[in-house]
């Protein structure tokens, strides 16, 4: 781009005017008449962004004029951040800035001082960036990282801004943007609930598949020694072996009551009769959601329980705990309530429990027949009306007496090992009568949202930071959170690319 001319006219925004003119007369004249409306969008697209671009520039070299007159009308020194004064004063310091409607170029004068870094007051006042990306396309750039393929999002900068960003830079500014979420999940209020609305905990993990490098160290040695030793070049559908790393995710909201009975979560045997509407299960409301890759599962887990506590100091509430029956998830569920003497309800996901179940069913009867629905409709009701260890003997003591193949009796017995490891987890009788959930769906959706729609789109492969920042990101876009993390974000951008006199030595929490 061209030098501009830094002379300032009488009238500080001519070139906009000139341009807008331009554009005015070519709009009236004959050959615009022919246009069909898509050249019309078109040719308004590219010039009125261009006189967008301009009419920012006449502002900008107007405070630049402005600040020039101030400054030799004042003989007051500037005081740096560190408190000390920058007696010398320099015109002609210029910079570029990238923004939504194209580059311009920012005037100003830097307050110098023997040895001391220079100070731009002109940059506090506009609130600059530290880098040549405007704040507003910062914005734009992270809103479509976390939506779609970095490529995806640096074409949809271009078609709305023109040329101001590239890819590298892009995943610069969405790993910087994710820089302040743990200050502000600290500086949140949670909204306050009535005491019968329970504190709803879940948690899952789903593994994202990443660079070596970004591999967790087993992981990596059992890659490389692969690696080594040349085995197969062609995978299986689906498979991955050892290029995953699990991501945590955790989900804390509020739910509003809603008491049902076995035959509302599964339908009789024989059919429902249609005299009684099954009844909803417990809605959702005020969801947060949390996600990492890099930090461990019990540091996500803790996260989630520090939510709980915010939303409930006083453990007037009671909280219920959903998990998926992985035992790692459970012990470090256990321990974070033994450590805060919380008390919990811990439940399985009761889908979870169908899948074993229906793999017993299958075992005793041929998928899809009618004896299949009726038995497992029969041992699910049993396990939602509090008996899951009676439903574990029956089927067990069944297979017992039919001669099954070996491994159909594995599949009862594998059924019978994960209802009875599980007792103290499956009084659903209680959560019913409660009106509680008994399924993860949140977390399991949160799962598919964060991870399954952008982290592992086909061919992706995740460096540690970019991974984390996006599904950090993203789990705020969930909660719905994202325009108030913006403001906090941009307001902590500013304290610290220009602090006041003697805050230098000071460090901002939040």
């Amino acid at each position: 781009m061209e030098h501009y001319d830094t002379s300032l006219p009488a009238d500080p925004f001519a070139r906009s005017v000139s341009a807008f003119e331009a554009l005015t007369a070519t709009l009236s004249g004959h050959g615009a008449g022919d246009w069909k409306h898509a050249e019309l969008e078109e040719h308004l697209e590219a010039v009125g962004r261009e006189l967008l671009r301009q009419l920012l520039q006449d502002h900008l070299d107007l405070r630049a004029h402005r600040e020039e007159v101030h400054v030799r009308e004042s003989a007051a020194p500037v005081v740096g951040p560190d408190g000390v004064e920058r007696p010398w004063r320099e015109r002609g310091h210029e910079r570029w800035l990238s923004c939504l409607v194209g580059h311009v170029r920012v005037r100003r004068i830097a307050h110098r001082g023997p040895g001391l870094s220079n100070v731009h007051p002109a940059d506090a006042r506009l609130s600059l960036p530290a880098g040549r990306h405007s704040l507003g396309l910062q914005r734009l750039a992270v809103t479509e990282a976390v939506r779609g393929s970095y490529d995806q999002a640096v074409d949809a900068v271009r078609r709305r801004c023109g040329h101001v960003i590239g890819k590298r830079a892009l995943e610069e500014l969405v790993v910087a943007a994710a820089a302040d979420i743990d200050a502000f999940h600290q500086a949140q209020v949670p909204v306050p609930c009535s005491r019968d609305m329970p504190v709803v905990i879940q948690a899952d993990g789903k593994g994202i598949v990443m660079r070596r490098e970004a591999l967790r160290e087993a992981t990596r040695r059992k890659a490389e020694k692969a690696a080594r030793a040349g085995l197969r070049g062609r995978l299986a559908p689906g498979e991955k072996p050892n290029r995953k790393r699990m991501a945590t995710v955790t989900c804390v909201f509020d739910a509003r009551p809603a008491p049902r009975r076995p035959h509302d979560v599964i339908h009789p045997p024989s059919g429902r009769t249609g005299e009684r509407t099954p009844r909803p299960g417990p809605p959702a409301r005020n969801k947060w959601c949390t996600a990492s890759v890099v930090r461990t599962p019990g540091q996500v887990i803790t996260e989630a329980f520090n939510q709980a506590e915010a939303r409930d100091p006083g453990r007037l509430r009671p909280w219920v705990v959903l998990v998926d029956g992985a035992r790692h998830q459970l012990d470090l569920i256990h321990a974070e309530a033994e450590h805060r003497k919380a008390t919990l309800h811990v439940l399985i996901d009761f889908v979870h429990v169908a899948e074993y179940v229906w793999t017993a069913a299958h075992a005793f009867h041929p998928p899809g027949s009618q004896d299949a629905e009726t038995w497992a409709a029969n041992h699910l009701t049993t396990i939602l009306a509090g008996h899951a260890d009676r439903a574990a003997d029956e089927m067990l003591t069944q297979g017992g007496r039919q001669q099954l193949p070996r491994q159909r009796r594995d599949a009862i017995a594998a059924c019978h090992r994960y209802l009875t490891g599980h007792l103290d987890e499956l009084h659903y009788d209680t959560a019913l009568a409660a009106g509680w959930p008994i399924a993860t769906g949140a977390v399991e959706g949160a799962c598919r949202h964060l991870i399954g729609d952008r982290l592992n789109i086909t061919g992706a492969r995740w460096g540690l930071e970019g991974a984390e920042a996006v599904l950090r990101l993203r789990a705020l876009t969930t909660s719905g959170n994202l325009d108030a993390y913006w403001t906090f974000h941009t307001e902590g951008e500013h304290q610290r690319l220009y602090p006041g006199p003697g805050q230098a030595t000071y460090r901002l929490n939040a």
